[in-house]
């Protein structure tokens, strides 16, 4: 299994990064790996820590309409150019977290999306390049209040509401090109969204240049690289598993209705 890369809370309040073993302890590192932190002797017991979402970045930029059958799902062509749009870091929950359903929106949907950790600053790279700048993979879902979208003609409201980006639960460094993204609702055995990466239109490299010519990317920023076909809606009470082949799997409950 690859090296899971965790961002905990202690019972006492204290956050760490850390490396994760099977027997769920975890190492600590004295700083983000991305920032070169080294492991130190000091193991957190499993009953001694929470999960939090795997990095708290400076921003998050996400990429719409990046697979072809998505485009054509939601009703337009695939862009000739990757499509951006930023969602806001006071979004982002971790693993097991809960998704606050809006009061102003009747369709909230779900978009599993693998998502990549920028490990060094990028201003204005080539694609060559690019790949050098992502530290590791985790997993996103790009909630979504859709009926929002299409009032507003724009997305930041629809895509930015708190706890609209789950993430994670830990970082990889690497991932197979081939891998399998899909989504389960309510545990269903029959995914509603099942994809191969590289089914992507827009490469995770060509997505780092494209973002780096408009914004400088920071250590410990987050890119959502699009969601493949089969967004869906999600319901008060549902519970939504994405999981991608060699990351493992992200899992949130959307809160009941009060």
């Amino acid at each position: 299994m690859a090296q899971r890369y965790v961002r905990v809370q202690t019972t006492e309040g204290i956050i760490y990064y850390g490396l994760l073993h099977l027997d769920l302890n975890v190492q600590v590192i004295d700083a983000p790996p991305w920032l070169q932190g080294q492991p130190t002797d000091l193991i957190l017991q499993p009953d001694s820590y929470q999960i939090l979402a795997p990095s708290s970045p400076s921003k998050i930029i996400a990429v719409g309409k990046n697979y072809a059958e998505h485009a054509a799902e939601m009703g337009s062509k695939v862009p000739e150019e990757p499509l951006i749009f930023l969602k806001p870091p006071t979004c982002i929950i971790p693993s097991e977290g809960e998704i606050q359903y809006p009061e102003v929106s009747q369709r909230v949907d779900y978009e599993g999306e693998l998502a990549l950790l920028i490990g060094e600053a990028a201003t204005k790279c080539s694609p060559q390049s690019a790949q050098s700048k992502i530290w590791g993979y985790t997993i996103a879902n790009d909630v979504t209040a859709r009926d929002l979208q299409k009032r507003d003609n724009q997305w930041t409201r629809a895509k930015g509401f708190d706890t609209f980006c789950p993430l994670g639960p830990w970082i990889v460094r690497e991932v197979s090109p081939g891998a399998r993204l899909q989504t389960f609702l309510n545990n269903n055995e029959t995914p509603v969204q099942s994809a191969c990466i590289d089914q992507m239109v827009f490469s995770p490299e060509t997505i780092v240049s494209y973002i780096s010519q408009v914004m400088t990317l920071l250590p410990g920023d987050v890119i959502l690289t699009g969601t493949p076909l089969g967004v869906g809606p999600l319901n008060h009470g549902d519970r939504i598993r994405i999981e991608i082949e060699g990351i493992g799997r992200l899992e949130n409950t959307v809160a009941a209705k009060k």
